[in-house]
């Protein structure tokens, strides 16, 4: 062992190493980022010393699935995830990265009205802003399928023709070659929703060739699950890339006995030699715009067109048939009320959409519709489409990581006013509390799914462990007070049990108090 002196020495915790072993007390020592020692240390010198004693010390948590590409530059301290044990974050995902933002690329609905801290379109300017703001947390960005259709498409509702999906392969190698780690895709929204086969496919080879990764929102989660599992399998089978089916699960209730099958379908393709892997969050409900219950031939052209299409009374009529014809009773049971734009929404901002409906005494199906009308398709939905049951049986395979698929937020500032699902600040305290107190799987493997795992499947290099020479992002938690507080009501709550946290070996939480360090890198492919 080096006498060299470290700069910090974590004394008497429970070392869970993310590789799948269990707790086994060890001291830790850090030198320059880095885990420089695992053992006993007594009698060497430290710049600085933690006291872990009766503590897990794990490496940080990867979040495999968020949004904070964009909210990185806005809150570069990125509170809610440092304060639930994240480190690292997966980003652009779902088809919608922050950059490259060409010409005709319209962004997320609560990115959009968002103020940020400089201007970029490709992703070296992107990645170079970013490093000027000195996030917390470590990122590695997708390249969002729909950031670069619009580039070479706009937003037509339509199938690419050969010429544009040259084109778009073109402009995907070039931000893979910036510093893109792969490709994700949308495929449940408008206009990714039109992508054929072969547009998704020739794209997947530019990834392929780079190294890098294909994370799929895949077509359908619901009643064409299967089918959408199965395209996504064969992109991976054609081009050989590795595969991330995102937030896997079966939504609605008469789809939830469809999730054995589909998980049928990803064990034959892993032992057919396919690298596919999935993520899911440990919530029953899912969070997008409410919009996203509109018939698809009315969800095309961009908000100008949906909003003439709302407030024309016959296409009105005849949107409210469809979904009506589309949707039981019982569904409208199920859905609650995110963000809201307009004042007059406010009131029922995280509450049942019912509530709404009985306020303006109407059915829900036509209060949802004045909601999206009168927000402007700003209006967040919260949808309990999944059970515990299946949740879980989900994460006992084990190829499932954990991943929030939520961008971080603060409880103060500018990303404190609209109202996010729980999963922002409670992910990872809810998945390691809720899978050590049901049995599912050892303390050692579910910290693995936290960090070994989704290192592994992104080759995030030297990440996702603590063994000598790995990048010292370092947890230390209480298992005994660690838990979630944020909930559907008040989500802006942080998580209580991690104690410490340290990215690159800069203290950045302790006691519960952010310290002010950020030391957060940007994470390209093949880089340490």
């Amino acid at each position: 062992m080096n006498a060299e002196r470290f700069d910090w020495i974590l004394r008497g915790g429970q070392v869970v190493d993310g590789l799948g072993g269990e707790p086994a007390r060890l001291d830790v020592g850090i030198r320059g980022g880095r885990v420089a020692a695992l053992g006993d240390l007594a009698g060497i010198e430290a710049a600085e010393e933690y006291d872990a004693t009766g503590q897990w010390v794990c490496p940080g948590f990867i979040d495999a699935h968020t949004h904070s590409d964009a909210y990185l530059l806005i809150e570069p301290g990125s509170p809610s995830k440092i304060h639930q044990g994240v480190t690292t974050e997966i980003t652009g995902n779902c088809g919608a990265s922050a950059a490259p933002r060409w010409p005709g690329y319209v962004m997320p609905s609560d990115w959009l009205e968002q103020k940020y801290p400089g201007d970029w379109t490709t992703v070296t300017e992107y990645l170079a802003l970013l490093a000027e703001q000195r996030p917390a947390v470590n990122s590695a960005m997708l390249i969002g399928h729909r950031t670069i259709r619009a580039a070479v498409m706009g937003v037509e509702p339509r199938a690419a023709r050969p010429d544009e999906i040259e084109q778009m392969c073109a402009r995907l190698d070039e931000a893979l070659t910036q510093g893109g780690i792969g490709l994700s895709t949308g495929l449940i929204y408008a206009p990714a929703m039109h992508a054929k086969a072969e547009e998704i496919q020739a794209l997947a080879r530019v990834v392929a060739r780079h190294g890098g990764i294909y994370a799929t929102h895949m077509r359908s989660e619901g009643r064409h699950l299967l089918e959408a599992l199965d395209e996504a399998i064969e992109v991976a089978r054609v081009t050989g890339v590795r595969l991330q089916v995102s937030h896997l699960k079966a939504a609605g209730r008469a789809n939830w006995p469809k999730l054995e099958a589909a998980l049928e379908k990803i064990r034959v393709a892993r032992a057919a030699g396919l690298e596919v892997a999935a993520d899911r969050y440990p919530y029953t409900a899912s969070c997008t715009e409410l919009d996203i219950m509109l018939p698809e031939w009315a969800a095309q052209g961009g908000r100008a067109a949906v909003l003439r299409r709302l407030r024309d009374p016959a296409q009105r009529a005849k949107i409210r048939a469809d979904i009506a014809a589309s949707r039981d009773e019982s569904y409208w049971e199920s859905v609650w009320v995110g963000s809201t734009r307009h004042p007059d929404n406010a009131a029922f901002t995280g509450r049942p959409l019912q509530e709404a409906a009985d306020a303006w005494k109407m059915h829900p199906l036509d209060a949802a519709l004045r909601l999206i009308d009168t927000d402007e398709l700003f209006t967040g939905g919260i949808f309990f489409g999944d059970n515990e049951e299946n949740m879980w049986r989900v994460y006992a395979e084990p190829w499932v990581m954990v991943g929030s698929d939520a961008s971080l937020r603060a409880p103060t500032g500018p990303l404190s006013a609209d109202h996010p699902h729980p999963r922002a600040y409670g992910t990872f305290p809810r998945f390691l509390r809720g899978a050590l107190e049901r049995g599912l799987m050892t303390p050692g493997e579910a910290i693995r799914r936290m960090t070994g795992l989704p290192a592994e499947q992104f080759r995030l290099r030297d990440r996702g462990v603590l063994k000598e020479g790995a990048w010292a992002d370092v947890v230390a938690l209480n298992p005994d007070t660690l838990r979630d507080w944020a909930t559907y009501e008040r989500p802006h709550q942080f998580a209580e049990g991690i104690t410490a946290v340290w990215v690159n070996g800069a203290l950045t939480l302790r006691g519960g108090a952010e310290t002010g360090e950020r030391a957060g890198r940007y994470l390209a492919l093949g880089s340490e």
